[in-house]
């Protein structure tokens, strides 16, 4: 088991306290989630506090494991401070592309750690290109790059369809926030992960033109 640096269990409590408290407090739970009408209400804060909801003991624990998995990595390549931006910008960036996507949906309500979490996941993909990883329904390890163009695939599939009730906008805007924001704090991924940026670039121009262009 590794061990875990201190931001990453204070984020981890913080989730989970805050996680439980909506369990059983549903009152709380409307107050503080993501939703369409209330953030074009001027209920900003939504978009950040959201983040530490979840809608049940497996979200929070699959996001909370993400983040333990992976969170140490991002915070040894980038730092506390931009560690932290990392996680609330992809954070905000993930419920801000969720808010453009479903703007006519004014019922729209989203919760959970996704965006940020989706946004460390890549940040460390990009940093270690070298790392392999594997899901339990295939455990068969994949070098990080294939996983990310198909895990953004996937996104992007999610999206079209809209027939879960999985946030694909969150995670995509999560994902490509971590991209950006990590190319802006570690420009030295260019050089060590340049063949993945295009691949990451092509294949999400591609599948995004294909799935959405209009008929």
């Amino acid at each position: 088991m590794q061990s875990l640096s201190t931001i990453i269990l204070a984020l981890i409590i913080t989730n989970l306290l805050i996680s439980l408290k909506g369990f059983n407090d549903t009152v709380f739970f409307n107050r503080f989630k993501f939703n369409i009408a209330a953030v074009k209400l001027g209920q900003n804060f939504r978009v950040i506090t959201s983040a530490f909801l979840h809608v049940d003991f497996s979200h929070l624990a699959f996001n909370m494991f993400a983040l333990y998995l992976f969170g140490d990595q991002a915070l040894e390549g980038l730092g506390l401070v931009n560690f932290l931006i990392l996680y609330f910008g992809c954070l905000i960036s993930g419920n801000l592309f969720a808010l453009y996507f479903h703007r006519e949906d004014s019922y729209y309500s989203a919760v959970g750690a996704s965006g940020a979490i989706m946004g460390i996941l890549y940040a460390t993909i990009l940093m270690y290109p070298e790392m392999k990883l594997a899901l339990i329904i295939f455990p068969v390890p994949l070098p990080g790059y294939v996983f990310g163009i198909g895990y953004l695939v996937y996104t992007l599939f999610g999206m079209k369809k809209q027939q879960d009730n999985i946030g694909h906008t969150a995670h995509f805007g999560g994902a490509i926030g971590g991209i950006i924001t990590t190319l802006i704090l570690a420009p030295w991924i260019i050089d060590t992960s340049f063949s993945t940026l295009i691949l990451l670039g092509i294949v999400t121009a591609v599948t995004g033109f294909i799935l959405f262009k209009k008929n």
